[in-house]
């Protein structure tokens, strides 16, 4: 039989908390598409985004850095973006309601924007829980 180790890993610590951080920016997202209304709703459901796409870049990744797991999700959320300038997402985005939530429909340069404000975000989290580990 075989012995489970009394604490995880350091790896599977970060991961854990990953996972646990998405878990929190999507019912974040939600409520925030929820309540808010204009573009407060819009452009903070889209800053969101990206800190989800952090996320999800750490539980691929954990060992990267707050800021190269940023860029990474800042380059994913504007790829997909710049996606939008083609037929595809659109495409899709009709066929799926998941499609829709992770590829969009239509390109808008203020999304950019608010992704970059959302890699902000999540450098700083990732940062500061970094920080209070090391405690």
């Amino acid at each position: 039989m075989p012995v489970l180790p009394a604490r995880p890993s350091p790896t599977l610590r970060v991961r854990l908390t990953a996972v646990a951080a998405a878990a929190v920016t999507v019912v974040a997202g939600l409520a925030v598409r929820a309540v808010a209304d204009g573009w407060f709703g819009k452009y903070a459901g889209d800053a969101l985004y990206t800190v989800l796409v952090h996320a999800l870049v750490v539980v691929v990744a954990p060992r990267l850095s707050p800021a190269r797991a940023s860029v990474w999700a800042l380059g994913l959320s504007w790829a997909v973006e710049f996606a939008q300038l083609t037929p595809v997402p659109a495409a899709l985005s009709e066929t799926s309601v998941l499609a829709r939530l992770v590829l969009g429909s239509t390109f808008g340069a203020a999304d950019l924007v608010a992704y970059a404000v959302g890699a902000a975000l999540s450098w700083a989290g990732h940062t500061l829980l970094l920080r209070l580990r090391r405690r």
